[in-house]
């Protein structure tokens, strides 16, 4: 016959399988309860994402786009506008690979968010120039051999507009020795303010040539 002292013993094993049935009904009523018509917050429809409108206008022309709000800006030219000069390097804004120019100035494009620049004006590779009439920086590129397979190009003109822009109206970099003066248009200049590209093929040499014959002929 079963002693009460018996009757009483809980095992550890006993205590973990009552909790765990506790659990499931209670995870069980909550979620009735947020399904019931009755809920003041429905759960919204499964796979549902987020939309926002976005307007941008790309390369001198206006787009009016329907997003998810986590698209980044590189997707959003790439997927949704084809523009697929800019590229996706690492997606982790290390490369360089996504620059584009927004507002004027650069930015990769793979660490912002397209609804976050709402009527912001974008400029891809695309919008610097044609096969017709390609941009001086562009022309610079193949006339001294800055790109090897090509990959890094798009974003290190785009950054390259952007550094001497940055030049022109005299915004110091780590390296100018004195920041309350122009920036001189030296080697360290440029390999500074273009270090935030890379270029896996190592054309570094003659990307500073081609930079440096177009910064010349614009002062």
């Amino acid at each position: 016959m079963e002693s009460p002292t018996d009757a009483l013993t809980i095992s550890r094993r006993g205590i973990l399988i009552a909790s765990a049935a506790s659990a499931a009904v209670t995870t069980m009523t909550t979620d009735a309860t947020a399904a019931s018509p009755n809920s003041s917050t429905p759960l919204a429809a499964p796979g549902s994402t987020p939309q926002a409108r976005v307007t941008l206008e790309v390369n001198s022309a206006v787009h009016t786009l329907n997003l998810d709000t986590r698209t980044t800006l590189l997707d959003a030219l790439r997927e949704h506008l084809h523009l697929t000069g800019t590229k996706k390097g690492c997606d982790h804004g290390q490369c360089g690979a996504c620059t584009v120019l927004l507002d004027g100035q650069r930015i990769n494009s793979c660490l912002t968010l397209a609804v976050m620049h709402e009527g912001s004006k974008v400029t891809t590779i695309e919008g610097l120039g044609t096969l017709q009439r390609m941009h001086p920086l562009q022309t610079a590129f193949v006339k001294h051999d800055g790109y090897q397979c090509g990959y890094c190009t798009p974003g290190q003109i785009c950054s390259a507009v952007g550094a001497l822009d940055e030049i022109r109206r005299g915004v110091p970099s780590h390296v100018s020795a004195d920041i309350t003066a122009r920036p001189l248009l030296s080697p360290d200049e440029l390999r500074e303010r273009m270090s935030g590209n890379l270029c896996r093929c190592g054309a570094y040499s003659n990307i500073v040539e081609a930079i440096t014959e177009v910064a010349g002929a614009s002062t």
